[in-house]
């Protein structure tokens, strides 16, 4: 059984994946390749629910893509388990891979990255 202090610790863990997840749309290729052909600024987030890397890059991508600068960025999550093609296609190696586009082209990426700081450099090369 849980104790409160348990019960409230994942609450806010989900209340924190929730609003990750709204702000990622889940990542298909149809509206990736969409977003590469109308020249977008693309976040790709590769994410495994039971990473704890993945999920402290949570809340930094939460805050960064609510910046009214990235507010134009489109944001996919891969499902590093479940989506093993696009996974593949990415070339990610590891889950907590962070890839950014200018339309078609990849111009960043980073593996396992948790500070803001760098984090908001790499989604700034996709502007």
């Amino acid at each position: 059984m849980l104790s409160r202090r348990g019960l409230f610790a994942a609450a806010a863990l989900l209340a924190t994946m929730s609003a990750a997840v709204a702000a990622e749309k889940p990542f298909s290729e149809a509206a990736f390749t969409a977003a590469q052909a109308a020249g977008k600024s693309i976040v790709v987030h590769v994410f495994a629910p039971w990473c704890p890397t993945c999920r402290a890059q949570e809340p930094i991508l939460q805050r960064l893509e609510a910046d009214p600068k990235f507010t134009r960025a489109e944001a996919f999550r891969v499902d590093f388990d479940g989506q093993k093609d696009a996974v593949k296609a990415l070339k990610a190696r590891n889950q907590s891979t962070i890839i950014v586009f200018k339309g078609a082209k990849e111009v960043g990426r980073s593996v396992g990255e948790t500070d803001e700081k760098a984090i908001s450099a790499l989604l700034d090369k996709a502007l």
